[in-house]
């Protein structure tokens, strides 16, 4: 039986080779999603410096989680808002770290979360998750949850989302991040005692 090629042996293989150049099983996937968002194709270039970028994306995404599931933002807007927060770092984390330039992130996924996601998984991400989908549809762009307070318009649509139902959504994006980047997790952070793995 073949050894199956490992994602961090792949991404290895062509760091600071261009994507649109090498051959990646996620180009065709990279192609149709340009396609479709009208984006400009990204050029996928692993550096030191996106890599560095992407454990502080991390760790800042665990450092935002960390109020939310404390229970300090159970409210429905404040806690989507913060919820995207959270959303958005850790997928721009796994976009830096398969070698998506900042600046390309900013123009073109900006705060649009289920974007990211869909970026984020057609480059080897693998977090197929329902019910992280349906929350990221909810957050998108997540600034309207920062805001709806203050404008004299009808409160966008918030999927019945809970806090309850938020904080192990987030918590398994998180942890998809860590082990799919292999980013240490932040000084000091602990998993509560009941979400402890097997």
């Amino acid at each position: 039986m073949a050894p199956t090629t490992s994602r961090r042996a792949l991404l290895g293989a062509f760091a600071a080779t261009p994507a649109v150049g090498f051959a990646v099983p996620w180009k065709h996937a990279l192609t149709s999603l340009h396609d479709r968002y009208g984006d400009e194709p990204a050029a996928l270039v692993r550096t030191k410096e996106g890599r560095n970028l992407s454990r502080v994306r991390y760790h800042n995404a665990e450092r935002f989680f960390g109020p939310l599931d404390q229970g300090f933002h159970d409210c429905g807007g404040e806690m989507l808002y913060r919820s995207g927060i959270v959303a958005q770092l850790a997928l721009s984390a796994h976009l830096l770290d398969v070698g998506f330039s900042d600046n390309w992130n900013a123009r073109h996924v900006r705060l649009d979360v289920a974007k990211g996601l869909a970026y984020a998984n057609a480059t080897g991400f693998a977090h197929h998750c329902g019910g992280m989908a349906r929350l990221a549809a909810v957050l998108s762009p997540y600034w309207k949850w920062g805001h709806a307070h203050q404008f004299d318009q009808p409160r966008p649509d918030d999927g019945a989302f809970t806090v309850g139902e938020v904080r192990p959504i987030l918590r398994a994006l998180l942890d998809r991040v860590h082990d799919v980047t292999g980013h240490p997790r932040p000084r000091g952070w602990r998993r509560r005692p009941e979400e402890a793995r097997p």
